[in-house]
């Protein structure tokens, strides 16, 4: 019998957001490939959903859960949602101002944000590695104890 995809407690399938890294790459290589600027955009408004809303939120989380978690074994674990919330709002950064610099005519930056960007996400879709999440944990181990 399949477990309940959301958590009582708040933490998530680690299997999510890998799931939603395989998607980004995907449409990130696409915008790339084809110089969409639409493409690029709808990206960003993912990554705002999912940096703003949370994983119950994010397009590619909800996608994970209707269709692809059903399928799936229970995981052997669940996970904290603030490295991987922490990692969307990173990616929006970058593709927000990757969009921004297209929409400006700077070709030549909104490349190279983009390809930042599907660095980061190919990282973690095949390699189960969240620079954003590293980088959630590399700051929280800096900042003071409350």
């Amino acid at each position: 019998m399949p477990s309940s995809p959301v958590d009582p407690r708040g933490l998530i399938d680690p299997r999510g957001p890998r799931f939603a890294a395989v998607l980004t790459s995907l449409v990130l290589a696409a915008a790339l490939i084809t110089g969409s600027t639409p493409l690029l955009a709808a990206q960003t408004l993912v990554f705002a959903a999912g940096a703003i809303g949370g994983h119950r939120y994010a397009p590619y989380g909800r996608l994970y859960r209707a269709l692809v978690r059903p399928r799936l074994r229970p995981p052997a674990e669940l996970e904290d949602p603030r490295p991987p919330r922490f990692a969307q709002a990173v990616g929006l950064g970058f593709t927000l101002l990757a969009t921004l610099a297209a929409v400006a005519s700077l070709d030549r930056l909104a490349l190279a944000l983009t390809a930042l960007a599907l660095a980061a996400a190919f990282l973690n879709a095949a390699f189960d590695h969240c620079l954003g999440c590293e980088l959630y944990l590399l700051l929280h181990r800096r900042s003071p104890a409350r």
